[in-house]
Order: C-alpha cells, then structure tokens, then sequence
C-alpha cells in the first residue's frame, strides 16, 4: 500500500510538471512616465508564450493581486511597469507571498523603476533604476554563454538602447549582461560609475531570493525591439530560467 501511494503521487507529480505554465504579464504604471511600448511588449509576450506551450494573462489592474488569484501562476512579467505598481498594502503582501512561495519572477526595462519605495523590491528585481543617458548603440560584454538569456550571443552583442544605471544591486545577481562604458556617449557617467565596476555596468541577470527564481534585462525601450528575433530569444531564455526549463 505505501509503494502504491509513492506512485500516486510521483505519477501527480509528473503530471503537473508536464502541465501548460501560466504567466501573468503585468503593464501597471504609477505617475509619472509612461512607454510606449507597452502594447507591443504585451502582444509579443503572448506570441511567445503561445509558440511554447504557456498560457498568459494581462492586466493592468492591481486589484488582480490577491493570493488567489496569483497561485495559478507559475511566473509573473512585469513587462514596463514603471514607478506605484500597486494601490495598497495587501496588494504588495499578496505578491510577496506569491515570490516566497516559489513563485517566478521577470523584469523587463522599467520594471526597475517600479516601487521605488520598497527596498525588499529592489533586493527582488536585482537593482534600482537612477537613470540612463540617451538612447544610443553600445557594446555589452557577455558575461554567461550558458544562460538560455544570452546562449546563442558571442562574446560581444551590439545593440541599440538606453543603458540603464541602477544602484542598490542585489549582491547576489549572476550577471548575464554589462554595457562596455567606453562604448557610451555620456558626459556624466563617471559621476554615478566611479569606482563601482570600472569600464562596465550590468544590465541582466539572474539569481534567486526568497523563495523564487528572478530574471532582469534592462533592455527593451523600443517598441519594435519587441519584434526583433534576437531580443525576443533573449526574453524567451529568461523566462525559461525562471520557468526551470533552462
């Protein structure tokens, strides 16, 4: 009778490991600026999630933040969130709950500058957006060519955007991705880099805290980067990590 229930329950247990995944996309925006490119953003995360086999949801809403509406999520996006991503305390509760319950987690561009106010938000996302010179090209040096995020990149990858600087990081992120400094046209920059991380600043990666699994990239500002195979792989690939498909 005890070897039949262990098989019950490894068969339960196979059976919801071959079960679709659930992704929430998450678009609030508090005061203050809005991008444009939320719209876009929204739409190819479906088309993603649709080609490999997950189901998603969008909201704006932070109503929708209650325990249970967020246990059916395997991972929540928070797709260019920006500044008050929640209207109340129970709502932060709810979402913290979910992160401590194993729930994942991905952050895309401003996601950063989301909660400003909320210290155990940074220490989540990874970091906390200050702020960023013009768009421009850069170079960014790939620091993991294992990660499903940045695998099928070289050494180097040459983009296009704006090149967030964030401070409070998370000791424990595992960078993925760092804009190469010398390759950005930025007058100031010394004054917020000097004698941090010398010619380089990051701007993805993963790591776990409290419970669940994290991926960041800061890049995304543009609206059709989220038609650009490159950067949709690279979404795709942090979100597998997250998902443990990695």
């Amino acid at each position: 009778m005890k070897y039949l229930s262990l098989l019950l329950i490894a068969f339960s247990l196979s059976c919801q490991t071959q079960q679709q995944k659930h992704i929430l996309i998450y678009t609030k925006n508090g005061e203050g600026f809005v991008h444009d490119n939320i719209e876009a953003s929204v739409k190819a995360l479906k088309k993603l999630a649709t080609e490999n086999n997950y189901t998603t949801e969008a909201t704006a809403d932070p109503a929708f933040f209650t325990p249970e509406n967020l246990a059916k999520f395997d991972c929540i996006i928070f797709s260019n969130t920006n500044n008050e991503a929640f209207d109340n305390q129970a709502q932060r509760d709810a979402f913290q709950q979910y992160i401590q319950s194993g729930g994942g987690f991905v952050g895309i561009h401003s996601a950063s500058g989301s909660e400003r106010d909320w210290p155990w938000f940074w220490a989540m996302v990874g970091g906390k957006f200050v702020r960023h010179p013009a768009l421009q090209p850069f170079e960014m040096k790939v620091l993991d060519q294992q990660n499903p995020a940045t695998n099928f990149l070289g050494e180097t990858w040459q983009w296009e955007d704006e090149v967030y600087y964030l401070d409070n990081l998370n000791p424990d992120i595992h960078v993925l991705l760092a804009a190469d400094l010398r390759t950005v046209e930025d007058d100031s920059k010394d004054e917020f880099h000097r004698n941090r991380f010398g010619n380089y600043t990051p701007l993805a990666w993963v790591h776990e805290f409290d419970g669940g699994r994290q991926f960041f990239t800061a890049l995304g500002h543009k609206s059709e980067y989220y038609s650009d195979p490159v950067f949709l792989k690279h979404l795709l690939g942090g979100i597998q990590w997250v998902l443990q498909e990695d």
